[in-house]
């Protein structure tokens, strides 16, 4: 891709979006080959295990956003 960035702040938003979101997704494909440091395998597996042993202590993604949204 020959695209310089000039060229692409030329685009639409809608067409900047659409670079972005397949941008995105071509990361989160190849996200298994980003290294991750010791502490944040550290940190990943500590919040897992918090979760095995108390499933119900977290909020779901949609009611914290609601949460959120309302104590604005």
């Amino acid at each position: 891709m020959n695209t310089s960035v000039k060229e692409i702040l030329e685009l639409s938003v809608s067409d900047r979006l659409q670079i972005v979101g397949d941008s995105w997704n071509s990361i989160a494909a190849d996200s298994a080959k980003l290294p991750i440091s010791d502490d944040l395998r550290l940190e990943l597996d500590r919040r897992l295990e918090a979760y095995e042993k108390d499933p119900k202590a977290g909020v779901i993604w949609e009611d914290l956003e609601t949460r959120l949204i309302k104590s604005r």
